[in-house]
């Protein structure tokens, strides 16, 4: 059941070709609803029904956030594809742009159509060069072909798409500053409310959507959204695409249904590197906490599973961790990104990613304290939950995270002033 939505492109040659695509069906569905001239309701129901979560790590519901705009409105509205990926450990939106790159035009496209917008921008990270190239080319194909531009397929509908390459900035994967960085702004995370479904790029209604999410949107309509929710289990519907790396033999991005072990992912990716036991796993992301190895040996990969163990799927990024890592070693290294990364709109997020850090790195470097680990259990709930945008909870959660599972690791580094392994 793997590779059956994003990556099913993925045996062919040369698979970002617009002839390649084509040969798969590519633009059909588009073809097909502009032609039928298909209700815009019935699309966004479609896409309710297939159950499609939110692929860039807040999971909510991609049919339900397209209902927010209302289609009859006057004036312009806004496609925004999220492909900014800065999320430490996920690598899984770069592929897509660089492999089936018009998957996620049509999917943009027919976006647009749904919620009535006749302009797109597709947000790319700035150091995924070969990715912008690559979507640059398929923009090109898709015009010359009569994809993108006035009048599609004869049926009066105009779309134009646009890519914009962002500078590397963390905060600019928040959707509200991405916003922003497209408008030429300095890229800082906006007050909510007013939501981008009704105050958007440049104030005007806009929906933005993860790269993978996008990109399903052809599929799940071309089988049905019954089909795309079968490929998974309740509540976490179709495939998802992981990007594993860490301590194993074959780190690489995989697709496969939500639902299915730990074990098997892990088994995908060649085991352990070197024979090495697992000790713990990041299952989302840097920003999501972190689960013990063999408690993670026994979840499925899908929303709930996670969740219930005390972390989140997040954007798909799952790091290995063998019995070589020193706990305190990893969470200053984190620590030290979000702080690095705050844009600094917040009181709570610039003062006190600075303290996390600053106080992890004092347990690291052998001055850590006993009231350092009751410290930092303090500043994370300051945190948390006191910032305009999620930040403050990415920088905080990895701390809770690693002080509710490895908490005796870091009261040995302040005893001992060394690391337990190694």
């Amino acid at each position: 059941m793997a590779n059956e939505v994003c990556f099913r492109n993925m045996d062919q040659d040369r698979p970002w070709l617009l002839e390649q695509y084509r040969s798969r069906g590519g633009y059909e569905v588009l073809a097909r609803i502009l032609t039928e001239k298909t209700p815009p309701e019935s699309i966004i129901n479609e896409v309710k029904l297939s159950g499609l979560r939110g692929r860039g790590g807040a999971g909510f519901p991609t049919g339900l956030k397209w209902s927010f705009i209302s289609r009859n409105a006057p004036g312009q509205k806004y496609v925004v594809c999220n492909s900014d990926e800065g999320e430490p450990g996920t690598f899984k939106d770069r592929d897509v742009l660089r492999y089936n790159p018009h998957q996620l035009i049509e999917g943009m496209v027919i976006a647009g159509y749904a919620i009535g917008a006749t302009c797109g921008y597709n947000y790319i990270r700035g150091e995924f060069w070969e990715p912008y190239e690559r979507f640059e080319a398929a923009l090109e194909e898709a015009r010359a072909a009569g994809f993108l531009g006035r009048d599609l397929f004869g049926s009066g509908f105009d779309f134009e798409l646009h890519s914009h390459l962002g500078a590397g900035a963390y905060i600019c994967g928040e959707e509200t500053a991405l916003l922003e960085s497209i408008e030429g702004k300095k890229g800082q995370p906006r007050y909510k409310p007013p939501f981008p479904a009704h105050y958007g790029l440049y104030g005007r209604p806009t929906i933005i959507n993860n790269t993978e999410s996008l990109a399903s949107i052809p599929v799940i309509l071309e089988k049905g959204g019954e089909w795309f929710k079968q490929l998974g289990v309740e509540n976490s519907g179709g495939t998802k695409l992981f990007s594993i790396s860490g301590n194993i033999k074959n780190p690489g991005v995989f697709e496969i249904p939500l639902g299915t072990p730990f074990s098997e992912l892990l088994e995908m990716a060649g085991g352990m590197k070197n024979g090495s036991k697992i000790k713990a796993v990041i299952p989302g992301g840097s920003s999501a906490p972190i689960i013990p190895g063999e408690q993670m040996m026994k979840l499925t990969m899908d929303y709930d599973a996670i969740a219930k163990a005390g972390s989140m799927l997040g954007s798909g990024a799952v790091i290995v961790l063998d019995d070589s890592n020193c706990m305190v070693k990893v969470l200053e290294r984190m620590s030290y990104f979000y702080y690095e990364e705050s844009c600094g709109q917040c009181t709570p997020c610039r003062e006190g990613t600075g303290w996390l850090y600053r106080v992890v790195h004092r347990i690291e470097t052998g001055r850590g304290r006993p009231e350092d680990l009751a410290l930092l259990d303090d500043m994370t709930t300051k945190i948390a939950g006191r910032t305009i945008c999620a930040l403050g909870d990415a920088a905080a959660m990895p701390v809770q995270g690693m002080l509710r599972h490895f908490r005796d690791e870091f009261k040995y580094h302040i005893a001992h002033k060394r690391c337990l392994v190694g």
